[in-house]
């Protein structure tokens, strides 16, 4: 129970009390002091009047009236005169004196203090003012110990009081932190296992009821975990399954494929210029068709496969990537251009690179079909000692901030209706393939400029392709 919230907020209320109680005990214990010294004064003052009534009264009352008054003498000044009023032998000498005339806080506690702790039997001399003006000042010699004694018994008292209303106090908070605090995190706690349990079931999603407003954050910000996990989990599995269709659509379409690709022979040898300059284009289109259901079948069992390194220029890759755009999108006012060296080569692998720019084309030509305006696409190209940089740019209408915000996850960054945002996920990854990084560099509504940075040292790629 100690190492429960509600077990030590209950020690920690029982201390805290206990320590209040002690800071009020000492002032306490020192008022209680100058009281019962005050009323031994006063007591002393009345006997004193029996004396003022009959000049001569008998020992064995005057005895009495001090036992009552519990003092040994009784000094009492009026009009400048100093008058022993009644006395009795002195079984010690006085040990110290204490004027009790307005005395400062501060000497009325450190006198308490050291007479709550004496050990010796003094007798003391305390020095006042008579009650209602019946003199000057009185004085009287009294024993320390009954003063002691019941300074004993009060604090004895006090700190029992004290314990009692710590314990009533701390019981009463423990309730309040049970049913406040206690119950309602046990809650949230019970909801967090029963969700691990099956966290694709939505109907197990915590529904925040805490009248506690810190208790209330904590229920709506698990529930908006829950919420992003469950759907989450529910993305992969549909993303598992779609994996599972592809990939068996991807092997059908490979064999078919396979098959088409053995009439190519057949259309190279024929004499018809159009079907000579189309040919070699056509089996370009079908082999990468072809490789691309093969690493989609590889993707399935795992991932991407490494890129397979070569030197190759880069104008030519993306001059076949250009031309097939053109011919994809002859009906669309679209201007193709770039500014490539042509003797810019770089390492890489040229199908994968195919790929990357393929993509990325083809979103941009789409997001400018979508306005029914004209449009440009540009290519460029620069290379510095450490990196080749690959600008890509276009005069579309920009990503939306959805688009922006989930630009590389799967069926969640497209921007067309009906796409599913597979382009630019592909290409990222091809590109990290290569040790790369795919950059979103500008994007309003004069267009949209990625740039695709391939790093020159060949130890950045082992790590980025494994």
């Amino acid at each position: 129970m100690i190492n429960s919230l509600s077990g030590r907020f209950l020690v920690l209320t029982i201390i805290f009390v206990m320590l209040a109680e002690v800071l009020i005990f000492v002032p306490s214990i020192a008022r209680f002091r100058e009281d019962y010294l005050l009323t031994r004064l006063e007591r002393a003052q009345i006997a004193s009047l029996a004396l003022e009534a009959d000049d001569m009264i008998s020992s064995a009352l005057e005895a009495e009236l001090l036992e009552n008054a519990e003092v040994y003498n009784v000094v009492l000044r009026r009009d400048e005169i100093r008058q022993l009023a009644l006395s009795s032998p002195i079984p010690a000498p006085i040990s110290a004196t204490y004027d009790m005339r307005d005395p400062p806080g501060m000497t009325l506690i450190v006198d308490a203090v050291r007479t709550l702790f004496g050990t010796e039997d003094r007798v003391i001399r305390v020095i006042g003012n008579p009650v209602r003006d019946g003199g000057l000042l009185i004085e009287i010699t009294m024993n320390e110990m009954p003063l002691q004694a019941a300074m004993l018994a009060y604090g004895r008292n006090i700190l029992i009081l004290s314990a009692i209303i710590s314990f009533i106090t701390a019981s009463l908070l423990f309730v309040a932190v049970q049913y406040v605090l206690v119950r309602p995190i046990k809650g949230v706690v019970n909801h967090m296992k029963d969700y691990t349990t099956a966290p694709e079931d939505a109907r197990k999603i915590i529904e925040p009821s805490a009248s506690v407003r810190e208790l209330r954050d904590a229920e709506e910000a698990l529930q908006m975990m829950q919420m992003q996990l469950t759907g989450a989990l529910k993305q992969k599995e549909r993303l598992a399954q779609l994996g599972g269709a592809v990939a068996k659509v991807s092997h059908d379409l490979r064999n078919m494929l396979t098959s088409a690709q053995l009439f190519t022979d057949r259309i190279e040898t024929s004499e018809d210029p159009l079907v000579k300059r189309l040919a070699p284009k056509l089996v370009g289109s079908i082999t990468r068709a072809v490789n691309l259901c093969e690493t989609t079948l590889a993707f399935g069992r795992v991932e991407e496969p490494a890129p397979s390194l070569s030197r190759i220029y880069l104008s030519q890759i993306a001059n076949e990537v250009i031309e097939s755009e053109q011919l994809a999108t002859t009906d669309y006012p679209i201007a193709y251009s770039e500014d490539i060296p042509k003797t810019m080569t770089l390492r890489a692998d040229g199908e994968q690179l195919y790929r990357v720019i393929f993509n990325l084309l083809r979103n941009a030509a789409q997001a400018i079909m979508a306005t029914g305006k004209p449009g440009e696409i540009h290519l460029s190209a620069e290379e510095d000692d450490q990196s080749w940089q690959l600008t890509i740019t276009d005069t579309g209408p920009g990503l939306p901030k959805k688009a922006q915000e989930h630009l590389f996850q799967p069926f969640q960054g497209g921007v067309r209706k009906g796409g599913t945002g597979l382009g630019l996920v592909i290409a990222a990854e091809l590109v990290r393939g290569h040790g790369g990084r795919l950059l979103l560099q500008n994007t309003d509504e004069t267009g949209t400029t990625f740039v695709i940075q391939l790093p020159k040292a060949d130890m950045a790629l082992a790590p980025a392709a494994e």
